[in-house]
């Protein structure tokens, strides 16, 4: 039945209008839904920024860590040869005190390596170059003056060998700790380019975060009125269907009172043994059915 208070034009006339309502609200919808989304690109462009700048956060620090922990292992290495440089400089100047008494006490002067390693260039040039036979005799008296000199050397035996031993380990120890303070330097450098991009991209981080908010505001803001536009086009939307219903029972209920009406006039024709028009079989039949 129509609505209580109600006739039906005024329900026809409300239909129409609420099917006209419901149009310009669905266009309004649509509107409403590409600003929205647009906004929410925007918004998404910035956060991905930011995102990304995260990420390459993450990397670094992870990197930065790991170059400080090269750093403090080299350091160790470095204050551990440094220690052993520190020992063995009091044993140096004890070997080379020992050194020099030796060879005050002898006439001869050098180490046994670098008098092999003269002695050999000089048989090398004797026997690959053409040479004057007065320089070669000047060289072979060289070459016997050096072999005497290390004749002398290696009896001096132990004293010598001990010298040797200490200045060498002296020399190797203090060349270790130069190379780990190198690598102390170089990966203190790459560590400290790594916390210095790490701090610009916090600060990009936090300069995006101010270009974030604008965005946010005006997408919740869309979000929101574009849920309000939508709530409405469902209310209005059901009063049409409730509408659609109500006119669709009240045509069905018109047709079928006029079905009947002819009906009644078709029997009464049939009583009176009138001829009945096609019409009139429809309209019998119809209400038959």
């Amino acid at each position: 039945m129509p609505e209580e208070g109600q006739n039906l034009n005024e329900l026809r006339k409300e239909f129409q209008d609420k099917k006209k309502e419901l149009s310009k609200l669905r266009s309004t919808l649509n509107s409403q839904n590409s600003e929205k989304e647009k906004a929410y690109r925007e918004l998404k462009s910035v956060r991905d920024k930011i995102r990304d700048r995260q990420d390459k956060i993450k990397v670094f620090k992870k990197e930065r860590d790991g170059l400080t922990k090269q750093v403090k292992k080299f350091k160790k290495e470095r204050d551990e040869f440094n220690k052993i440089v520190k020992e063995k400089s009091g044993q140096k100047r004890e070997v080379d005190k020992k050194k020099q008494e030796l060879f005050s006490k002898t006439d001869i002067q050098g180490n046994p390596s670098s008098i092999k390693r003269e002695i050999l260039q000089l048989e090398t040039k004797i026997e690959t170059e053409v040479i004057p036979f007065s320089t070669e005799k000047q060289l072979n008296k060289k070459i016997k003056e050096l072999k005497s000199q290390l004749k002398k050397l290696d009896a001096l035996g132990d004293a010598w060998k001990e010298i040797s031993s200490t200045s060498s380990d002296f020399s190797e120890s203090r060349k270790k700790a130069e190379e780990a303070h190198k690598k102390v330097q170089e990966f203190a450098g790459q560590s400290q380019g790594k916390h210095e991009e790490i701090n610009k991209l916090f600060e990009e981080v936090k300069s995006f975060k101010k270009e974030e908010q604008p965005f946010v505001e005006k997408h919740l803001k869309l979000k929101v009125g574009y849920e309000n536009t939508r709530r409405e086009v469902e209310e209005i939307q059901k009063r049409v269907k409730e509408l659609a219903k109500s006119l669709n029972e009240e045509d069905e209920r018109d047709y079928k009172s006029k079905a009947r009406e002819r009906t009644d006039e078709v029997k009464e024709k049939m009583k009176k043994r009138q001829k009945l028009s096609t019409e009139d079989i429809l309209a019998f039949q119809a209400i038959k059915n």
